[in-house]
């Protein structure tokens, strides 16, 4: 008999936390590194995902491709009731994704967070070589297949779209968090050659075309590594435009 599904909350704005409450039975797998905290009553153990040697194996060499840890941490409940928390690894939204039984649903690697033992992980690598080579992320998606609920991560906020079949949108590369299997995914280029070079958006942009859903993030991590990167090589301290006008104006004075 399956186990009941799990009751959560959702807690904050930009810097979210996943509570899970857990009774006997209920087991959920996260990422390792990121759990909160637990109570006493919930046990965890590492251990490759799969039934068999083989497939465990497999999952583990499939993991390795996504840049993920080979194992996943398990958490379940002894007796009583039992809770467990979760957050992302920089500040962002925690969204959760319910899915049928057979169901899927394609994410980006570091998306995930935690999902129900009923929740099968895989991989998925992109249909065209194009996206791959031109796409930022990668050939190599994370695929999750219900039945059950899977939590994702990214930066900044949301913004979820709901496409009709045959709607298109063209997105940032980084900004897609994760679609439906039923999505198409594509890149093409950012308009003409003088657009693409000095519009400021990279030379190419993610269409995704319909049906089904797809989760958009307004920060990407590789944009929050390059903006602290920045201010980190003027010594932590950003200035405005007028005080780096002041600063030129300084250099200039003291060599007269």
């Amino acid at each position: 008999m399956a186990a009941p599904p799990i009751s959560y909350r959702i807690e904050g704005s930009n810097l979210q936390m996943l509570r899970v409450k857990l009774t006997p039975g209920q087991e959920v797998f996260a990422e390792a590194g990121k759990m909160v905290y637990k109570t006493n009553s919930v046990a965890w153990e590492s251990r490759a995902s799969g039934q068999g040697i083989a497939e465990k194996i497999i999952g583990m060499l499939k993991r390795k491709l996504t840049g993920e840890s080979l194992f996943f941490t398990y958490f379940r409940c002894l007796a009583g009731e039992g809770e467990v928390g979760f957050a992302g690894s920089y500040p962002g939204k925690l969204e959760c994704v319910e899915l049928a039984p057979g169901q899927s649903f394609l994410a980006q690697r570091d998306a995930f967070i935690c999902a129900e033992n009923g929740v099968s992980f895989s991989v998925a690598f992109v249909k065209k070589l194009g996206a791959g080579f031109f796409g930022g992320e990668g050939f190599i998606l994370e695929q999750f297949t219900g039945p059950g609920k899977v939590f994702i991560h990214g930066g900044g906020d949301f913004v979820p779209f709901n496409l009709k079949p045959g709607e298109t949108i063209q997105v940032d590369c980084g900004c897609i968090v994760g679609f439906d299997s039923t999505v198409d995914y594509d890149i093409q280029l950012a308009g003409g050659i003088k657009t693409a070079i000095f519009g400021g958006e990279g030379l190419f942009l993610a269409t995704l075309t319909g049906p089904g859903r797809c989760i958009v993030q307004t920060l990407t991590l590789a944009r929050l590594r390059r903006e602290l990167g920045t201010n980190e090589h003027h010594g932590g301290e950003e200035k405005s435009p007028l005080q780096a006008l002041g600063g030129l104006a300084d250099v200039f004075s003291s060599e007269d």
